[in-house]
């Protein structure tokens, strides 16, 4: 009720202590309350919507934030840029022209992208994409020298670079003093094959640095690891039990294989957990 109407209520009331009489002039008082509360009713609707509005608005889908796209398990990044590996099926017939150049001293006996050992005497490379194990032919386009590589590392990310030689391939198509040269690039299949059929001693070994293993599990108990040991032995050979101590506790890690190249230690790795070894790993046999 307005002001007004109270005060005008107030002096009906005065006049007569009796109920107020029905006048033209009360009606009109009670049309305009009538009017005032129906206009707050109205009010409080508006209101009650508005609020509901504004609550559901919050309960309603968010705004849509792009999905950032995944990178594969294969592919790396460095300096905020993707590199993308080339599948072994696809890198057959690879062919590039660009710059080589070589390093040496420097990363001399330091883990390769692979995993490896790096051995500047071996006949090995570093390449962004090709995929690790791929054997690759290399030609001065200056002397017409050539040199046939394993890829085992990454690099060189140097632009116009292509490709990284060890020390013993920059020599053998004589880029050591220039420190680069103009080449040509043949992927010319893999190290499986070159392995197939050939005698681990011989002169094969200059393309090979560092060897592989599959390691299945670590115990802090040895009998553990022997029993562990007996149950993979039941699927793979040459299974053995490798010890090491860290932060003065001897750890028991159980092992399966050595391998020469990448690509046989995953294809054990692979066997072992479709045969229910969920946790096994390819690593260095030198880790």
């Amino acid at each position: 009720m307005s002001y007004l109407e109270v005060r005008l209520l107030r002096c009906a009331r005065s006049e007569s202590p009796q109920r107020t009489k029905v006048t033209p002039f009360t009606n009109v008082l009670h049309m305009i309350s009538r009017q005032n509360a129906f206009c707050s009713t109205i009010a409080e609707h508006i209101t009650l919507i508005i609020v509901v509005a504004a609550l559901l608005s919050g309960c309603g889908p968010e705004k849509s934030i792009p999905t950032p796209i995944a990178h594969s398990p294969d592919s790396y990044e460095i300096e905020g840029k993707t590199y993308q590996p080339i599948k072994t099926d696809d890198a057959v017939g690879f062919r590039q022209q660009g710059t080589a150049s070589w390093y040496g001293k420097k990363f001399h006996e330091k883990k390769t992208a692979n995993g490896e050992v790096y051995n500047m005497y071996a006949m090995t490379a570093a390449h962004k994409t090709l995929p690790f194990g791929t054997m690759v032919e290399v030609r001065n386009l200056e002397n017409n020298k050539t040199a046939i590589v394993r890829i085992n590392d990454r690099g060189p990310f140097v632009r116009e670079r292509i490709i990284d030689l060890s020390n013993a391939a920059a020599k053998k198509i004589d880029m050591i003093k220039n420190g680069t040269a103009p080449v040509e690039v043949i992927a010319i299949g893999t190290d499986d094959d070159m392995l197939k059929g050939v005698n681990t001693d011989s002169s094969a070994n200059n393309y090979f640095t560092g060897d592989f293993t599959v390691q299945a599990g670590s115990f802090a108990d040895k009998t553990n690891a022997e029993q562990y040991k007996l149950k993979l032995e039941g699927i793979a050979g040459d299974v053995h039990i490798s010890p090491f101590e860290k932060n003065g506790i001897t750890f028991y890690r159980v092992r399966v294989g050595r391998f020469r190249s990448l690509k046989q230690a995953r294809g054990r790795e692979l066997q072992l957990i479709q045969n229910g070894f969920d946790n096994v790993f390819t690593v260095a046999w030198d880790l």
